[in-house]
């Protein structure tokens, strides 16, 4: 857009609403809007919203819940149609997954598979050149919302990794940083992000708490740090989020956030609280667990979900990335993940050939 400066756009909008609800996500949500001055601008009879949902899997509970995003769309009463948008991925494609939301649909709340969009514009990403959906860009008004979580990689901006079409994204996580701000900047921003915290979420073997927590801003950037520094992460050894501060593309700065609404402190004791409980409830369930059972439980959830099922065949580094995913760290287990593999291959359930970039895995 002509004149257009995401920068300039940033200065006033670093403030966060922090909300509780018990059942009533549309009126906490209204709360939080008008918290950080309303949302006029976004929500007009000539402006399409597209809500960017989150969601790995459709078979997993780790996205934004049915109320909260039916919270979202009737914030934007006036829009003429909300598109509800994801992409295909490895787990199937952006279609399936969406159909979580299925009962909200309408004439006007309509499934879009960013994948399957022919209505594209080239941009650069990560110095390649890449096409993306047409109503990823403004006039559109772009709401990005996930889950809170404590997942080094974000969770608002880790996010916008959905806008890219392609199913085959592991190849992307060695510049992931450059490549999602890269996004944010192609786009023009996002204009709301809303962090779901119905549940906190942790990694593999933490069960979820129940949190009944909103998050509201215009500044994603500030959104995730909010959120990113309640679930026990700092802000400031995030790559991802270090590189939209970088950019001047949002505050990242705790202290120089307007918070308001639910006292962040007393929250901040709360999910901390909630950690405990979260090893507590791990510890109960399957006593004490190594980095080794961990894994083996992701190794069966990747099973299960078809990571390996042809026609993907995975490296140990793309087995590496999925682990991460999972809230698992890999860093100096590149042994233990490839025991892991050769135990699967000897078993029959893998199987295995090399190649000029090493070991390659699948099922059939």
């Amino acid at each position: 857009m002509k004149g257009f400066s995401l920068k300039r756009c940033l200065v006033l909008t670093s403030k966060v609403a922090i909300a509780r609800f018990d059942g009533n996500e549309a009126e906490s949500f209204k709360q939080a809007l008008d918290l950080i001055g309303g949302i006029d601008d976004l929500n007009t009879l000539k402006r399409v919203v597209v809500v960017k949902v989150g969601v790995f899997s459709h078979r997993a509970n780790n996205h934004t819940s049915v109320s909260v995003v039916d919270a979202i769309v009737n914030g934007f009463d006036k829009a003429p149609k909300i598109f509800l948008t994801e992409s295909d991925n490895y787990q199937g494609t952006g279609s399936e997954r969406l159909q979580i939301w299925k009962e909200l649909f309408t004439e006007r709340i309509v499934p879009f598979n960013l994948s399957d969009d022919s209505d594209t514009r080239n941009v650069r990403l990560g110095d390649q050149e890449m096409k993306l959906s047409h109503v990823l860009f403004k006039p559109n008004v772009l709401v990005d919302t996930h889950i809170l979580r404590s997942f080094e990689r974000g969770s608002i901006l880790k996010n916008l990794f959905g806008c890219i079409p392609t199913s085959k994204k592991a190849k992307y996580h060695k510049i992931l940083p450059t490549l999602l701000a890269d996004v944010y900047e192609a786009i023009g921003g996002v204009d709301l992000a809303v962090l779901d915290g119905t549940h906190f979420w942790r990694g593999a073997g933490d069960a979820p708490v129940r949190m009944n927590t909103l998050l509201v801003g215009r500044d994603a950037v500030a959104v995730e740090a909010v959120g990113a520094s309640l679930a026990g992460l700092n802000p400031q050894k995030m790559p991802v989020m270090q590189e939209f501060v970088k950019r001047g593309l949002g505050e990242g700065e705790l202290e120089n956030i307007e918070i308001v609404g639910v006292l962040f402190e007393g929250l901040e004791k709360e999910f901390t609280f909630a950690t405990k409980t979260q090893k507590k409830l791990r510890a109960q369930r399957r006593g004490p667990q190594t980095w080794g059972g961990h894994a083996s439980r992701a190794f069966e959830s990747l099973m299960r979900e078809g990571f390996f099922k042809l026609p993907n065949k995975r490296t140990i580094e793309d087995v590496a990335k999925a682990l991460e995913t999972r809230g698992l760290s890999t860093k100096g287990k590149e042994s233990k993940i490839a025991d892991s593999l050769a135990r699967r291959v000897k078993k029959g359930v893998l199987k295995k050939a090399k190649t000029s970039d090493g070991w390659i895995y699948w099922t059939e």
